[in-house]
């Protein structure tokens, strides 16, 4: 039997991403995807600054960037097209654009010839777990070829399934899905662009009780629109090229302008998993949660699942951390999920309104809100992505900062030349401090945990004004970007939590 670190079960954005963050590291990884070939089907249409910040930590960011479609405006609609709100998204401070629209082929394809820079990881396509055994020191995994019908196994220390929402390795585990799946029915008609139209870029939600629709444009010449089934609609039916034509001379879109693609029929699902982790084996992605698409957060709470946990698993692996580290993994990552899910149902109850009385009260109440300046990109804290923070898991004390993410503004190194953050911090634990360094510097130093004066490369005074936000002058950067402990002037760091003779400044 082979032996790995870890094996990777789904080879979709999720899957891709956790075979280049372990890639990375050095861990020797097997990836088993079914398919023989990416998925042709454009599922996810966007991302985010936090996404792509995860992106970037594995060289990918800007490759990525390349074919997507950044900070298109959103519009809420009427019956009659009249946006009762409009807004840009706000960024944060993730040094990347708050909403980029994409095509998920091509990011699927980006994603897997970033694994292939690693040569630890092995890929095997046309292969299916069809049993997962936890035994005292690893994994035993059961697999078939599907290109000769042949059984195989293989033995990994750890594994991560992000095998959809489906997920044959959680029914083998025992896991309960628990939520409910909507009863109502949505088309999805993914299209070319043969003419652009008025319009072509940019994102409606047609908030009519009549017909409520999502028209969204996609890049590399793609567009989407997506409608729910009625009541008294056969859902065969809709999916003919003659009902899709019908509906979309409605939106004044003809043969001219667009080339079918696709139409399918699906679901909404708002699900979670009970146990993310069963001994070593962790749930990631759809495989662990799934969430209605209104704020395009179904691919990227996935991204994020397996940027929180491949660092610990590396951790752990290398004898830095112990193996609970890993249970900070649902602890952390569950109550974001849950309030994304809680944010996409309320955003999708206003599309989805029926009742015209309600719809007519909404459209008027939104848009005299909207008039007042500032107010709806201040809400966008409330009703769209909530910040990336952790209020329970790996990181120590009660200070105001610990447990958030650090902004990412461009710093600048020694050398001069200017840098994103992650870059100059490049994965690694990192003391950052404003003036002399705490008391207690010594005991993360020893360890080979880098600290920087932030006078030095914080040009634009981002990083600092945050520090001062929140009352800090000095914190401990964990290798995903979140603050693992922070303190005042005057006062001392924790300890580092790992023994003394361990060294973990120094990435892989």
């Amino acid at each position: 039997m082979e032996t790995y670190d870890v094996a990777v079960i789904g080879y979709g954005p999720t899957g891709a991403t956790a075979a280049n963050l372990l890639g990375q590291q050095g861990l020797r990884v097997a990836v088993i995807e079914r398919d023989p070939d990416i998925y042709g089907r454009a599922r996810a249409i966007s991302t985010d600054e936090e996404v792509m910040r995860i992106w970037q930590s594995v060289g990918l960011a800007d490759r990525l960037q390349a074919d997507m479609m950044p900070n298109r405006p959103v519009a809420f609609v009427d019956a009659d097209g009249i946006a009762f709100i409009e807004s840009a998204l706000a960024g944060g401070a993730a040094g990347h654009p708050a909403q980029q629209f994409l095509y998920q082929p091509v990011v699927d394809e980006v994603l897997r010839h970033g694994v292939e820079r690693f040569g630890t990881v092995e890929i095997l396509l046309e292969h299916e777990c069809l049993r997962v055994a936890d035994t005292d020191d690893g994994v035993e995994l059961l697999l078939v070829d599907h290109r000769g019908d042949e059984l195989r196994r293989l033995r990994a220390r750890y594994v991560i399934a992000a095998d959809g929402g489906s997920s044959p390795t959680r029914g083998q585990l025992g896991v309960s899905y628990s939520g409910r799946t909507y009863e109502e029915r949505w088309i999805v008609i993914d299209t070319e662009i043969i003419q652009e139209w008025a319009g072509h870029d940019l994102m409606r939600f047609h908030c009519d009780p009549a017909r409520p629709m999502v028209d969204c444009p996609t890049p590399l010449g793609h567009h989407r629109w997506e409608f729910p089934v009625q009541d008294d609609e056969d859902e065969g039916e809709l999916l003919t090229d003659t009902a899709i034509w019908t509906l979309l001379r409605r939106r004044g879109i003809g043969p001219d302008n667009v080339k079918i693609l696709r139409a399918v029929c699906y679901s909404h699902h708002v699900r979670v998993a009970d146990r993310w982790r069963v001994g070593r084996v962790f749930l990631a992605g759809d495989a662990a949660h799934a969430m209605p698409p209104w704020i395009g957060q179904g691919m990227g709470a996935g991204v994020r699942d397996v940027a929180n946990l491949c660092w610990k698993i590396a951790a752990v692996l290398r004898g830095e951390a112990p193996d609970r580290l890993l249970d900070s993994y649902q602890a952390e990552r569950k109550p974001h999920v849950t309030e994304v899910t809680r944010r996409a149902v309320l955003v999708g109850r206003v599309i989805n309104e029926r009742r015209r009385w309600l719809a007519t009260a909404r459209n008027r109440g939104l848009r005299a809100l909207s008039r007042v300046p500032g107010l709806v990109t201040w809400a966008q804290r409330f009703w769209w992505i909530p910040e990336a923070r952790y209020r329970d898991g790996f990181f120590v004390g009660d200070h105001r900062a610990a447990g958030r993410q650090l902004p990412q503004p461009r710093v600048r190194r020694a050398d001069g030349t200017a840098v994103r953050l992650d870059d100059l911090l490049g994965g690694r634990w990192t003391l950052l401090h404003l003036g002399a360094p705490p008391a207690g510097t010594a005991a993360w130093t020893a360890r080979g945990v880098p600290a920087l004066d932030l006078a030095a490369p914080d040009v634009s005074g981002v990083l600092t004004a945050w520090m001062h936000r929140y009352q800090a002058t000095a914190v401990i950067v964990r290798p995903d970007g979140f603050v693992y402990a922070a303190t005042q002037s005057g006062r001392p760091l924790p300890a580092p939590p790992i023994p003394a003779h361990t060294t973990i400044g120094v990435s892989a």
